[in-house]
């Protein structure tokens, strides 16, 4: 790659039709999700015992199907984790022995939580430059030995 050329950094979401793949799709890994109706989106950042929850509302079809690929058409605000996400969130640090993540949810119309992915090194601070929520001073409660 040259100096100047631009390269994606990222694989973004798209919508296939599973109608359309041949067998060739055999001969390659390949990551599948079942389409959600999404009311919004919610990235829910874990640090210790203290959850944030930052609502992504798109009003573009294309950010509809991946927020990442129009942000010009994304809304960000707070939103309140019911408690058994949070409680399910922590049980996920727990287990797997961690104290942080980038947790990603889809919200349904229905209200219904449906998580996709965690990201245990995940990007948080455009959450808190768009909500206000307090990430960083939580990181940096934590990493003091600072506890609620």
């Amino acid at each position: 790659m040259k100096a100047g050329e631009d390269r994606d950094l990222m694989v973004a979401t798209h919508v296939v039709d599973p109608a359309a793949f041949d067998d060739s799709i055999r001969t390659t890994a390949h990551y599948f999700q079942e389409r959600i109706d999404k009311d919004h989106e919610v990235r829910l950042v874990a640090v210790g015992d203290r959850i944030f929850g930052g609502r992504l509302d798109t009003t573009s079809d294309k950010a509809g199907v991946d927020w990442r690929t129009d942000y010009e058409h994304i809304t960000y605000d707070t939103c309140k984790v019911p408690e058994h996400v949070a409680t399910a969130v922590r049980r996920f640090l727990a287990s797997y022995g961690i104290v942080f993540g980038s947790f990603d949810f889809a919200v349904t119309p229905e209200g219904e939580w449906v998580f996709f992915e965690n990201n245990p090194a995940g990007t948080w601070g455009w959450v808190e430059n768009r909500t206000g929520l307090p990430i960083a001073a939580a990181r940096a409660d934590y990493l003091q030995g600072a506890t609620e």
